[in-house]
């Protein structure tokens, strides 16, 4: 082959020529190279090579994306550590407080169509006012942190400032606690037992913020409900393992209150305060 020939080959296929990647090279088809980040397919028009705009993608996945991911799994670590608190908190009403949840609230009702079928006025009175406070809690809680909006980020800051406000009702429950030990009376108990539904009311008003379906850090039948349905279904385990560690919190954070409770007594609030402390102080520092 003559010089003049070679010469546009060479002007077009540059310095550093390199083959292209197979995937590009169907058998059959003219010889491709790659100059840069274009490949160059040699066809011979007069001696001519032509260039082909095919270029090779490799497709990353978004940095947002992935720092989306990465909060919605720290808002599930914070939800679970939630949990654990609301366990504990239901054990201690249930076995220092006269018998009634502080979170439950169906469990409550059970107990005050219970205390009305026996004519046991003393556990209406307590699972009633259970109740009462709960509500009340609820409303403060709501009106609060409002209701979800479509550009909410991750953890709205609404959510942190009702986490406040329930963390100074559990502030009051630590003082009074200890004030009633000693001598823990009975109307005190009740008391104690409304500053923790109350609580734990705007603690239930808190996650709603969230907007999403089934997510709950107190009322958990459906959560239950919706596990056993998946593992009936064959679900991947991956979508399960949110829900069940869930129910674990739930179950731990019962027992040790339970513990505490009965062997520890003048420990039990830190069971409420120094996880909600800790969620507090997490959520501070999320964006996005």
């Amino acid at each position: 082959m003559s010089a003049g020939r070679r010469g546009p080959d060479r002007v077009a296929a540059g310095v550093g020529r390199r083959a292209c990647p197979a995937g590009l090279q169907p058998p059959g088809s003219p010889l491709r190279e790659s100059s840069g980040t274009k490949c160059i397919r040699r066809t011979i028009f007069g001696g001519q090579p032509t260039v082909s705009s095919a270029v090779p993608r490799v497709i990353h996945p978004s940095a947002p994306a992935e720092g989306r991911q990465r909060l919605l799994r720290r808002r599930h670590g914070l939800v679970v550590v939630l949990t654990f608190l609301t366990g504990s908190a239901d054990a201690i009403g249930f076995l220092a407080l006269g018998g009634a949840f502080s979170s439950v609230m169906t469990g409550n009702m059970v107990l005050l169509g219970l205390s009305a079928g026996r004519g046991d006025a003393e556990l209406a009175l307590t699972s009633g006012c259970a109740i009462v406070s709960f509500i009340v809690g609820v409303l403060a809680g709501a009106r609060l942190v409002g209701s979800a909006q479509p550009d909410d980020p991750v953890w709205p800051r609404r959510v942190t400032w009702a986490l406040v406000l329930e963390l100074l009702v559990f502030v009051v429950f630590l003082v009074v606690w200890e004030i009633n030990l000693p001598h823990h009376d009975e109307h005190v108990d009740l008391a104690l037992l409304l500053l923790s539904a109350a609580a734990l009311g705007v603690q239930s008003s808190a996650i709603q913020r969230f907007g999403v379906p089934g997510l709950s850090s107190t009322y958990l039948t459906g959560t239950l409900t919706t596990l056993i349905a998946g593992v009936a279904a064959r679900d991947p385990w991956r979508s399960l393992r949110p829900k069940a560690q869930v129910l674990l919190a739930l179950m731990t954070g019962a027992a040790v209150g339970a513990l505490v409770a009965l062997h520890l007594p003048v420990v039990a609030p830190a069971l409420l305060i120094v996880p909600l402390v800790l969620v507090i102080a997490v959520s501070a520092r999320m964006r996005g």
